[in-house]
């Protein structure tokens, strides 16, 4: 898909509430989640920073870091609009959040992804946790 036709901007700033849904629902994680509008939207005012990708004017796509501000950040929810895939999009948002972030000098940087997408971060200097190493999540019902 060529691009050309309309450039792609670059923004730090929160999507909206209706952006963030109509993003986070093409993902295909609320199915999966079953989240309602009214708790996706919850989650935006809790960003300590965010990047929209603009097109026209429409969000194509964001990423939002959650932080502390001096130690650590995790970066959450990049999403780019399926149709807009494969163009960069997704790589200028996480180098524009890992840049925001290492401004500040936030001293561990880390991040929170969808399954299958472990060589995109990786090309971007992201590594695995090992088995061993430090950081876990909740397991079971809840």
């Amino acid at each position: 898909m060529s691009l050309n036709n309309l450039a792609i901007e670059y923004r730090a700033e929160l999507p909206t509430a209706q952006e963030f849904e109509r993003l986070f629902r093409s993902s295909g994680w609320t199915e999966a989640l079953e989240v309602t509008a009214d708790r996706l939207a919850a989650t935006l005012p809790h960003a300590w920073y965010a990047v929209c990708a603009r097109r026209g004017g429409q969000v194509v796509g964001t990423g939002l870091v959650l932080s502390d501000g001096v130690l650590h950040a995790l970066i959450v929810n990049v999403i780019v609009m399926p149709e807009m895939r494969g163009n960069g999009i997704g790589t200028e948002i996480m180098k524009r959040l890992v840049a925001r972030c290492q401004e500040v000098g936030m001293l561990q940087v880390q991040l929170f992804s969808a399954r299958g997408k472990r060589s995109f971060y990786e090309r971007l200097g992201f590594v695995a946790r090992p088995d061993d190493g430090p950081g876990m999540e909740l397991g079971g019902p809840r």
